[in-house]
């Protein structure tokens, strides 16, 4: 199995071999297919993406723009109990296991890039998810506590 931190690098060069473009710094535009292997919580998906024929790298993809309550380190019940709505939310979602990456790029923890993801029917995970008042925009973050 490729090292996800090799993710990004390894999709850029997929994208642009045999192009003759060479490779941006900037993000992955997409799309890249996905199996949804595990929902960590609400904003942090672990995938199996293909990014190469025969070639698959498992990562954990965090959604792009938005912020969904704390499920390991909640600051109180309330925020614990709407994590875990959320998960499940992210659950039923990809009830069919395929998922499409956008936008991919590296985020600020090692071995997590960040995405917009969409679902197999080609719904939009971040915008479902503020829709249903399970998450935020990630430039209006909040705490989930004083509702």
């Amino acid at each position: 199995m490729i090292h996800t931190h090799y993710l990004c690098a390894l999709l850029a060069a997929a994208a642009l071999a045999g192009s003759g473009v060479a490779a941006a710094e900037g993000p992955l535009p997409g799309p890249v297919p996905a199996a949804v292997e595990r929902v960590i919580d609400g904003d942090t998906v672990k995938v199996r993406a293909t990014i190469w024929v025969g070639q698959e790298v498992d990562v954990a993809v965090r959604l792009a723009g938005v912020d969904a309550p704390e499920l390991f380190h909640p600051k109180c019940a309330a925020e614990k109990a709407r994590a875990l709505k959320a998960r499940s939310f992210v659950e039923g979602f990809f009830a069919g296991g395929e998922a499409r990456l956008y936008d991919v790029h590296y985020g600020k923890y090692a071995g997590r890039v960040v995405a917009r993801v969409e679902n197999g029917a080609g719904k939009d995970l971040s915008s479902d998810l503020l829709a249903a008042g399970l998450a935020a925009p990630y430039s209006a973050r909040r705490g989930w506590c004083s509702e």
